[in-house]
């Protein structure tokens, strides 16, 4: 079978929630005000998990090694998350909203069409965020929660992902990242016990508060 005629077979999401795709794209065509702010967004908002990521490492310096693991795991849990979803998408082989619904209003311009929508890449990356930051911090966890939200709108908002592509990112993303996290935090203890001894412990046990002054 040649690539063209496989291209009929792709799944065509528009009928699981299509209006409220097109709800939501109506109110991106009413605020094209938003448009650039948004589409900026998408991209430059994941580093906002990094960041709450690295947050999370610094904290851990002054905590015990099982934290330390925890958010040495975190960015590997996400990477794993993701493509655990990467896979799933050419699986589902989804085509994108701008060839299901093309009258819609779309910010985004439309991709080729082997790059399936679901699940979203970005809503993964976000929700599995959220997941691998729970076991360490559960602040830092709630707060990745309101941006993962905030990222699975601007997919949706933009026309690239149907809002069921951001829900069946987040249904895949949470459970594998929390477990890929837990599993890693226990089977990489060992490791980052040794490393913390060694010559990698200033990046990974602060000093004691006093005791520069001590010396």
């Amino acid at each position: 079978m040649t690539a063209h005629s496989a291209v009929p077979l792709a799944f065509d999401g528009s009928g699981i929630d299509g209006s409220l795709f097109t709800s939501v794209t109506d109110f991106a065509r009413d605020t094209k005000w938003l448009n650039t702010p948004i589409d900026l967004w998408t991209n430059a908002g994941l580093g906002v998990f990094a960041i709450l990521m690295l947050i999370g490492w610094w904290n851990a310096r002054r905590r015990d090694t099982r934290a330390m693991t925890l958010a040495l795991a975190a960015p590997v849990a996400v990477g794993f998350a993701f493509a655990v979803a990467e896979v799933a998408k050419k699986l589902v082989a989804e085509v994108r909203p701008c060839y299901s619904l093309p009258h819609a209003y779309f910010v985004d311009s439309c991709p080729v069409r082997s790059d399936y929508a679901f699940p979203s890449g970005h809503s993964t990356t976000a929700f599995a965020s959220v997941a691998a930051l729970y076991l360490l911090d559960r602040r830092l966890s709630a707060i990745a929660l309101a941006f993962a939200f905030f990222e699975g709108f601007t997919r949706v908002y933009l026309g690239d992902h149907y809002p069921h592509d951001v829900i069946g990112a987040a249904v895949l993303a949470l459970p594998v990242a929390l477990l890929a996290s837990r599993f890693l935090g226990r089977a990489a203890l060992p490791l980052v016990t040794r490393l913390r001894a060694g010559a990698l412990e200033p990046l990974l046990t602060a000093s004691p508060a006093g005791a520069h002054a001590a010396r």
